[in-house]
């Protein structure tokens, strides 16, 4: 297993990530044990969940990622050691969540405690903001004029993200959280949270992860080159796009069990006859070089330059060793080659 320094801070993390949010809805507790275990067994350290897991969300799923890992946290307590636990507080929007209402200082005290609680630990390594409280470029909102940045209040935001880097504080003083992160932001969100953090002597964001993929790469080269330099890690999230860049979807097909077979809360967005076939061409691209089509996507994501560690997701066993193993494939020349010009016929395929 390959390590990367998660950003600004001194934790060494694994180039993959374990990510959760299927733990309580497709999976249950002891198929959550089993992965933990396999990952760990791999080399694997790092752990990604959040207070609104499992998804889909609703009032019946959340907290229960969150339960389940701390439910093996709690059989395993010397194991804690072994794990880089990264968490995350729900933003605005879900009425079961703290009444919908906004991240705020206060709401970061009262998550983190509850967090804490669920996961059965003292502290927690890596606490994130899911997403921002202004509206973001994200899930199908990144194209032109899907909403205005002009109507956004930039004082009235760097003032509510002074007071979250306080609540932050905190926690951090407390020793409840060693470090904290972004998710679902942009560079204006970082490189804000970086100039309050120096100006008023507050913690400083050492991570972000943003969804990013073959079928999804708005980050590159902006947010990443922001990364870089600014010494903040970049954790793509979702790099098979949902599970599409698998080829488990295509033409139309919903195995059973699957996450598509469920209601999703933003729809089935990524689901374009673009997307489809982009997949189409990366699926011969994999198979031409001996590889599954998943093994393909995740390998190009992990060789991408700045990526520090990649968040992967499964609901079997056998999807979880065969996406672990992408990560001991290089890619040579001619698959680059291959990727990169079918990439650019379909670079924003959804």
């Amino acid at each position: 297993m390959q390590f990367s320094t998660l950003g600004s801070s001194d934790l060494s993390v694994s180039r993959i990530c374990l990510g959760s949010m299927t733990w309580g809805l497709q999976n249950n507790q002891i198929d959550a044990n089993e992965q933990i275990e396999y990952a760990l067994s791999q080399g694997i350290n790092f752990i990604d969940t959040a207070e609104m897991y499992a998804v889909p969300p609703s009032p019946d799923t959340y907290g229960k990622t969150e339960t389940i890992i701390g439910n093996w946290l709690g059989k395993n307590p010397a194991r804690r050691k072994e794990i880089i636990l990264a968490t995350k507080i729900a933003g605005a929007g879900l009425p079961w969540v703290r009444d919908g209402g906004p991240i705020t200082g206060d709401a970061i005290v009262a998550a983190v405690d509850a967090s804490l609680k669920r996961l059965q630990t003292d502290y927690i390594d890596l606490f994130q903001l899911h997403w921002p409280n202004r509206t973001s470029p994200h899930f199908s909102k990144h194209w032109p004029n899907q909403f205005k940045f002009t109507e956004v209040n930039a004082a009235d935001h760097s003032a509510q993200m002074l007071d979250i880097l306080q609540g932050l504080d905190r926690c951090i003083k407390a020793g409840k959280i060693r470090f904290c992160g972004l998710s679902d932001d942009t560079p204006w969100g970082i490189n804000t949270y970086l100039k309050l953090s120096e100006k008023h002597n507050l913690p400083r964001m050492v991570s972000i992860q943003n969804e990013f993929s073959l079928l999804h790469a708005k980050d590159w080269p902006y947010l990443i080159e922001n990364c870089v330099h600014e010494d903040i890690a970049y954790l793509p999230w979702s790099p098979l796009a949902g599970g599409m860049l698998s080829g488990k979807y295509l033409n139309g097909a919903r195995p059973e069990g699957s996450r598509w077979t469920l209601i999703q809360r933003n729809g089935l967005f990524r689901d374009t006859i673009a997307a489809q076939k982009a997949i189409t061409g990366y699926a011969e691209i994999a198979q031409q070089h001996n590889m599954s089509a998943a093994q393909l996507a995740l390998a190009w994501c992990n060789q991408v330059d700045g990526v520090t560690s990649t968040i992967i997701g499964a609901t079997k066993m056998t999807q979880l060793k065969e996406d672990i193993n992408a990560f001991s494939t290089a890619l040579n020349e001619q698959a680059l080659s291959d990727i990169d010009a079918l990439f650019k016929l379909y670079p924003v395929p959804f």
